[in-house]
């Protein structure tokens, strides 16, 4: 358990912004950027990574999509290719799915 600075697992303004207030509790990445029981910090609030789970994206759901920010899972998928060049869905890719809480 480490305290990491919050752009570590959160890349973007846009997403850190969306974490603390509430609107994105998971993001799903290439790789694993934090452990389970690691803490950040976005303007003075404290969150906890909770959960590192590796998954492929063949097993996303709606639900991972609305918790990450996205209507559903299909509007995920658009915005993914939007955010990545030469992005390709791929069933079979391996991600992995942080999910972070406030910190008490």
């Amino acid at each position: 358990m480490a305290s990491i600075d919050a752009s570590t697992v959160l890349p973007a303004e846009h997403i850190r912004s969306a974490v603390a207030s509430g609107r994105i509790s998971q993001l799903h990445r290439g790789d694993a950027y934090a452990e389970e029981g690691d803490t950040f910090a976005i303007d003075g609030e404290r969150f906890e990574v909770v959960e590192v789970t590796e998954r492929k994206l063949g097993d996303l759901t709606d639900e991972d999509a609305r918790a990450e920010g996205s209507e559903d899972l299909d509007a995920y998928r658009e915005r993914l290719d939007r955010a990545h060049d030469d992005f390709e869905w791929d069933d079979d890719a391996t991600v992995y799915r942080h999910r972070f809480e406030r910190a008490e």
